[in-house]
């Protein structure tokens, strides 16, 4: 008997989910129905394919061969199944986008209703990463990353581009006051990033330049935990306007510093690995994100 389509993605999933539980939630099985299907798999092959113990699950050499054959057959059928959906110019399968959390947050989310609307057969599948990461790996069709990309094999499509504001609540600047200068701002509490270097370096024209290299008091990883910290008074951030614009518009943080704001503006690109003809549900949804992105172009 031969290895069923289900069978391969059950397989892959849990390799890429890390475990039986999590791959039974991903696709709303159990997780007893999980291994029962993996060991229907093993025994239709004749042999194993993962060491599965209480405490972790490690891939065989036979596993390790058999995964990169498994993904290979699944992405044929995908491809299979767009060429025959654009032959019809009807967009349909799994979409996985990949992108950091405030910007799914704050720029993909708030669309996720329209684009459905829009492309009902596409299964958008979201996953938030705030560092860049290997498409393939992590069976992602699309990443989005912001600022300048590294170099790499990766095609990458431009969708827009973000100022940057630079914000602090009204109660931090009514009990520390507002810097008229960017020398000012030396006598502040800043918020900055703890990982990326290039991240707190603020679009501030000053004596030496116009990007200010900052040190910043209080640090976080994740852009939408300073933007929080900032709302709560902590101090002075340098933040998207795709996250803080309406914050701002609200009152809930005020910009300073706009007339030494150099206006740089943070870039945004969609990576992806194909460069022939592009799958139609990855196109639909680059055409779709560009669109959206053009509130950005002022």
């Amino acid at each position: 008997m031969k290895a069923r389509s289900d069978e391969l993605q059950v397989f892959v999933s849990v390799i890429e989910s890390g475990s039986i539980s999590a791959a039974a939630e991903k696709m709303g099985q159990t997780p007893s129905g999980i291994s029962r299907t993996l060991s229907r798999l093993e025994a239709k092959l004749e042999t194993t394919l993962i060491n599965r113990t209480t405490r972790r699950m490690d891939l065989t050499e036979e596993g390790k061969f058999f995964l990169e054959r498994a993904r290979q057959i699944l992405e044929q059928m995908e491809s299979l199944e767009e060429h025959l959906s654009s032959s019809r110019q009807s967009p349909a399968g799994r979409l996985r986008v990949n992108a950091a959390s405030p910007f799914m947050l704050h720029s993909v989310v708030p669309h996720v209703a329209e684009f459905r609307r829009l492309y009902p057969d596409i299964q958008l599948e979201l996953n938030s990463d705030d560092w860049f990461i290997d498409l393939l790996e992590q069976s992602t069709d699309i990443a989005i990353r912001l600022g300048p990309l590294p170099d790499s094999t990766l095609h990458a499509r431009f969708l827009g581009s973000c100022p940057l504001n630079i914000v602090a609540s009204p109660a931090y600047l009514q009990r520390h006051g507002t810097p008229d200068t960017v020398e000012e701002l030396a006598h502040h509490t800043l918020l900055g990033f703890t990982q990326v270097d290039a991240l707190n370096h603020w679009p501030l024209r000053h004596a030496e330049g116009d990007r200010l290299v900052i040190r910043p008091a209080l640090s976080a990883s994740s852009g939408d935990t300073l933007r929080h910290l900032a709302l709560a008074g902590e101090g002075i951030a340098c933040l998207s306007d795709f996250m803080t614009h309406e914050d701002i518009r609200q009152g809930q943080l005020v910009s300073v510093l706009d007339e030494a704001n150099s206006g740089y503006r943070q870039l945004i690109n969609a990576v992806y690995y194909r460069n022939s003809q592009l799958a139609l549900r990855i196109q639909c949804f680059l055409d779709f994100m560009q669109e959206k992105l053009k509130e950005y172009a002022h």
